[in-house]
C-alpha cells in the first residue's frame, strides 16, 4: 500500500538536500518504495570520526534526513509541514569505507505525531545503526 500524499522524483529530493548538511556530506536519497524512503552516504573524509569509522553524528544526519523527508511526504503540504522533535540512534557496527545505506519505514503515522524507524546497513547488508525519530506534524499557520 503506497503512503504518499505526495510524490517526487529521486532528482527532485536530491536537488532540496543539496546545498545543506546532507547534500555536503554526500547523502543521496535512491529509492522510494511504496511503504520506505532509501538513501545512501559515502564513509570517507566528510563522515568519518578521528579514529577513521563513520561518525555517528553522520549516521543520525542520514537517519534525520530519510525521517524528515518521508514525515512530509506523507501530509498534504498545503496544510501541515513535519519537524523532528526526537531522535536516537544505537552504533552497532563500526564502519571504516565504503557507503552505507539507511531505510526509512514509519511505526506510527498520526494526525500530530508520525514515528519512523530507519536502519543503517553497511555495503555487506550488515546493520551498523538503528534510529527512530519522533516528528511533529504541524499546520501552516500554528
Amino acid at each position: 500500500m503506497n503512503i504518499w500524499h505526495r510524490t517526487a522524483t529521486l532528482a527532485e529530493l536530491n536537488e532540496m538536500s543539496g546545498s545543506c548538511m546532507p547534500g555536503h556530506l554526500g547523502v543521496e536519497i535512491s529509492e522510494i518504495g511504496d511503504d520506505y524512503l532509501q538513501a545512501t552516504m559515502p564513509v570517507d573524509q566528510r563522515t568519518r570520526q578521528p579514529m577513521g569509522i563513520l561518525h555517528g553524528g553522520a549516521s543520525v544526519v542520514l537517519a534525520e534526513t530519510l525521517g524528515s523527508i518521508a514525515a512530509n511526504m506523507v501530509v498534504d503540504g498545503e496544510k501541515y509541514y513535519c519537524v523532528g522533535q526526537e531522535i536516537n540512534a544505537n552504533h552497532l557496527r563500526p564502519v571504516p569505507e565504503g557507503i552505507v545505506t539507511g531505510t526509512a519505514r514509519p511505526i506510527h503515522i498520526g494526525r500530530r505525531s508520525q514515528v519512523w524507524e530507519i536502519r543503517i546497513t553497511e555495503a555487506g547488508g550488515k546493520l551498523s545503526c538503528i534510529s527512530r525519530i519522533t516528528m511533529a506534524v504541524v499546520a501552516h499557520g500554528e
